[in-house]
């Protein structure tokens, strides 16, 4: 070896190395523990490397074959140690790679590789910044290395303070691969801890595939610390790479409780591994209970990611729509556009590519439990109906596949789950009907009990009740479904299409006829309250019913809106009337008009509360109620 090479050197890092260096030390990893899950990255490179040369030269493994990495802590010294026996650098590649921001050995190595070996080398570090952070926690770094296939002399010792310079010596070294010592900051002697760095690991590199290996620890009875051997930290595992026939149920449910610390078991999961031009992994789960922060749209979600089993991000949010939040899981990628610390994933399309893909499993996953296990769908919807409700308006590519998942009460049913989905209703439509019914109200009972329905339950037709506050803006999305278009039963004129028969159109016109008087008595009281009066077959039982323009926003809606401080523009409904109930009947032959007027207030109030609206004078309609009851007694 040549004098020149043996020498002690000190190197400039390349222009604005330095500036960059002094930036990302101190700006662009906001969490400083992040160190180690870099270096474990990248010594875990360094074995993947070392055991694909080997494949065509295993003389590089020697007798050294069992890959591992080991990491020391010296609190008295406030240093970490960490080692590794992969690959290892010579003398040119030490300066070429940690000389170099942005310059990574493992990205070199796979532009190197053609055809089948890019799939082979399994390889994750193309970002040549990792190795710098250990200067976020270090105010000194020493690297010894020693490439495979090397003599010992030809070991190499770089060293920086972090500050725009680096040395390079040539240093014995008898075990190929690499040794990284920090020699901590005094703000950071937090890390000089082992029970810190395992916990770390075990965040960070719980499942990446070469053991991570630290002295284990126990305490004697007099309270002095022993340390004993090397043991494994991590499991060294990641169960999502496994076959599907080698996990059991069991294990499924386990790493579900483990990544969601859920206490239940997951309703149903999904192991998908795909390959071609984009290579991941996910795994994903649908819980079986929704969690506090649901409804918080700004709250934590997202699936875990990791990037060739090392984890990077605990929320990714870009890999899902907002309506799925509640889904739970992993993705592994090998080739994801993270920022340069890696702590933020970039949108782009290998992202959105993913995130279809993965909305649609997330979707199929629901179809077919709604299809194959209707019980577990049940508990599902009831946890995460309201949400799954969003992607009806938010996701207009996957709209028909949300439409099939929705679910409503109905006329149908006596009780208030939501069970009816649109298939079903349209499977049991009336011949000839041409439409799919539905009404929303603040409650179910409103709903249920509204005088709207009273013509549909003569005729058997059923409507869907809808209750939920998200109901009036959901049904704002919807057009049609399968072809038939949506009726709110409250809105617009009584359209039963073929349903009705030529007998019913001319009873409605009788009926028109034969209270015209009684309906101009009422447009007259009534002319700065409702927008028309009319006579309709709307009605069996009830006295009279509100009804709105078709474009009208509901009563529910509004009295939303308007609680959260929103003016809304005045609304005036229609008065529909049944002239042939006992009410109408006496309120058509008195001629008493105070009386008059006050019947009218009471039937108009009366329609008003069974709508679901509050009363613009209830103390007037108590009065008015209570001067009624005086009469009859």
């Amino acid at each position: 070896m040549s004098d020149q090479a043996t020498q002690k050197e000190t190197r400039g890092f390349q222009t604005e190395v330095s500036k960059l260096l002094h930036l990302m030390i101190h700006s662009l990893y906001s969490n400083p523990e992040i160190f180690l899950r870099e270096l474990i990255s990248n010594a875990s490179d360094a074995a993947d490397k070392l055991r694909f040369e080997a494949l065509s030269r295993p003389e590089l493994l020697g007798n050294d074959t069992e890959l591992k990495i080991w990491i020391e802590v010296d609190k008295d010294a406030n240093t970490i140690t960490l080692r590794d026996n992969g690959i290892g650098m010579s003398r040119q590649e030490v300066i070429d790679n940690l000389g170099t921001i942005a310059r990574s050995g493992t990205s070199e190595f796979i532009k190197n590789l053609s055809g089948d070996q890019k799939k082979d080398a399994q390889l994750i570090g193309q970002f040549g910044v990792g190795f710098y952070s250990s200067f976020v926690v270090a105010e000194r770094v020493e690297v010894l290395t020693r490439r495979a296939g090397l003599s010992e002399a030809e070991g190499v010792k770089w060293e920086s303070g972090g500050e725009g310079e680096f040395s390079v010596e040539s240093v014995e070294k008898a075990d190929r691969g690499t040794t990284i010592i920090l020699h901590l900051r005094p703000t950071q002697t937090e890390f000089a801890d082992s029970w810190r760095l395992k916990n770390i690991i075990h965040k960070y590199a719980e499942h990446i595939a070469i053991p991570v290996c630290m002295h284990s620890e126990s305490w004697k009875e007099d309270g002095e610390r022993e340390v004993g051997d090397f043991e494994v930290v991590n499991k060294a595992s990641a169960m999502w790479t496994r076959p599907r026939n080698e996990i059991s149920d069991d294990d499924y449910k386990a790493f579900y409780q483990h990544i969601s610390h859920d206490f239940d078991e997951p309703l149903a999961w999904s192991h998908n591994k795909v390959e071609g031009n984009l290579e991941y992994t996910s795994l994903l789960y649908l819980p079986k209970r929704a969690p506090q922060d649901l409804y918080h749209r700004d709250g934590v979600r997202g699936l875990k990611l990791y990037v060739q089993r090392v984890f990077i991000m605990d929320d990714a949010e870009q890999f899902l729509p907002m309506y799925l939040r509640f889904a739970k899981g992993i993705v592994d990628s090998n080739d994801l556009p993270l920022n340069v610390s890696r702590e933020l994933l970039q949108s782009g399309k290998v992202v959105d590519s993913m995130k279809s893909a993965l909305t649609r499993r997330v979707l199929d996953m629901l179809t077919q439990m709604a299809e194959n296990k209707p019980e577990d769908y049940a508990v599902c919807w009831a946890q995460f109906g309201q949400v799954l409700k969003e992607g009806v308006a938010e996701d207009h590519a996957n709209q028909d596949k949300v439409l099939k998942l929705l679910r409503f009460a109905s006329s149908h049913t006596t009780d208030t789950i939501q069970s009816v989905s649109l298939a079903d209703y349209v499977g049991r439509m009336k011949e000839g009907q041409e439409k799919i019914y539905y009404i929303t109200a603040d409650s179910w009972a409103a709903a249920s009990q509204s005088p709207h329905l009273e013509v549909f339950r003569k005729k058997g037709v059923e409507v869907l009740l809808l209750s939920d506050r998200l109901d009036e803006w959901l049904m704002s999305h919807l057009t049609q479904f399968e072809g038939k278009s949506f009726q709110h039963v409250a809105k617009g004129d009584l359209d039963l299409g073929k349903l009705s028969s030529e007998e019913d159109k001319q009873a409605e016109e009788k009926l028109q006829e034969e209270s015209q008087s009684l309906v101009e008595r009422l447009k007259a009281v009534l002319a700065d309250k409702v927008e028309a009066v009319k006579a309709t077959q709307r009605l069996t039982d009830s006295p009279a019913c509100l009804v709105r323009s078709q474009f009208d926003m509901g009563a529910a809606l509004r009295q939303m809106l308007e609680a959260s401080g929103q003016k809304l523009p005045e609304s005036k409904p229609t008065l529909e009337i049944n002239p042939q109930h006992p009410l109408l009947a006496r309120m058509a032959v008195t001629t008493d008009d105070n009386r008059f007027e006050n019947l009218a207030l009471i039937v108009l109030d009366q329609a008003t509360l069974a709508e679901g609206s509050a009363l613009a004078d209830p103390a007037g309609y108590v009065k008015r109620i209570n001067s009624l009851l005086g009469e009859l007694a």
